[in-house]
């Protein structure tokens, strides 16, 4: 069985390594077909992901085909697509017993802590799988993983029916969260981003009214946008100190900040702000199992678009190619799909 496995930073290497062993009663075989390249992904190649040892072996976002199960498993069958959630939790610790097990104490993301799968084939507990519909196509299947996000993020901002929503970065979460913003009922979402590439990928996702914030700045972008209503809520996407800065300043009195973003840096928030105005800042972290689920819903639906977002595929002993390439296009490149 092949494997790409991180070395260090910036070292991919494929390997061939034993077949897995038989199924367990509860588990689920998954020949994998499609692996996303996500931005965390891209952190653990340059060594700046806080919270990855290495080596390590990645993939989180990605499809597959059913090709074993064991007796006691019910929700695939051989032959089916497939995805699943990559944590791993404990079940035992405060926030897995209160059912946010997405924070648990113990948490490992297979990809990050845990090997991932980027390999042939992987076994994981059935309890993570997700059956993906016939209709789907498994580019859309590793779609899912990203799309749960966008579910999970914008559901804790809680009701976004009527409200004007602000997305700073445009890159492929952003895209998700401003577009599960537009599914919930949002009145109207406005997306910034510094890459006329990326705005215009919004576009092609139905997100309307976009903002280059290297040529306007965020308040007249607003105004333009919102007219003096402003926004109520901001999903904070970039992961740069500047952007979550300017959401804190600009969001109405009483409003949201979500942060969806993994940061690189550790950046500064003006608590002062944050207390003087009344602003909620929210953290989000992953997805919940009902999130893959409406992801999957409102994919097959066509409320979610997926197709604009990918911009390249790799064969899988590409792998580290694809890491170059994306570092070499920069904002031009949106999602990446390693082929195996």
């Amino acid at each position: 069985m092949r494997q790409a496995i991180m070395t260090e930073p910036g070292v991919i290497e494929i390997r061939n390594v034993p077949d897995l062993p038989p199924v367990e009663r509860n588990e689920v075989k998954i020949k994998i077909q499609k692996i996303g390249v996500c931005g965390s992904d891209i952190h653990v190649y340059h060594g700046k992901h806080p919270f990855t040892p290495y080596p390590v072996v990645q993939g989180h976002e990605y499809s597959g085909e059913v090709v074993e199960v064991g007796e006691d498993v019910t929700v695939v069958k051989p032959g089916d697509k497939a995805t699943a959630r990559p944590q791993q939790v404990c079940g035992k610790c405060p926030p897995c017993l209160r059912g946010d097990y997405n924070i648990c104490n113990e948490l490992k993301v297979e990809g990050f802590q845990a090997p991932g799968t980027a390999q042939d084939f992987f076994t994981l507990p059935e309890d993570r799988v997700i059956r993906l519909p016939d209709s789907l196509s498994f580019e859309q299947g590793a779609m899912v993983e990203p799309v749960a996000v966008g579910a999970h993020s914008t559901a804790r901002a809680g009701d976004l029916k009527g409200k004007n929503v602000l997305v700073t970065g445009a890159g492929p979460i952003g895209n998700l969260v401003a577009q599960f913003a537009k599914a919930r009922g949002a009145s109207r979402v406005l997306i910034t981003d510094v890459s006329e590439f990326r705005l215009k990928k919004a576009q092609d996702c139905g997100i309307d009214f976009t903002s280059n914030a290297s040529k306007e700045q965020l308040h007249e972008a607003s105004k333009r946008t919102f007219g003096e209503d402003g926004f109520s809520v901001a999903f904070e996407c970039a992961g740069i100190e500047t952007t979550l800065d300017q959401a804190v300043q600009h969001v109405n009195k009483g409003g949201k900040i979500v942060v969806v973003a993994v940061y690189g840096d550790r950046p500064k928030v003006d608590m002062s702000i944050i207390g003087d105005r009344e602003l909620s800042l929210i953290g989000t972290l992953m997805y919940k199992h009902e999130d893959y689920v409406e992801a999957v819903s409102l994919i097959e639906a066509g409320q979610i678009k997926t197709a604009p977002l990918f911009t390249g595929h790799f064969e899988f002993e590409k792998y580290l190619d694809a890491y170059k390439y994306i570092d070499s296009q920069g904002d031009k490149t949106l999602k990446v799909i390693i082929d195996l």
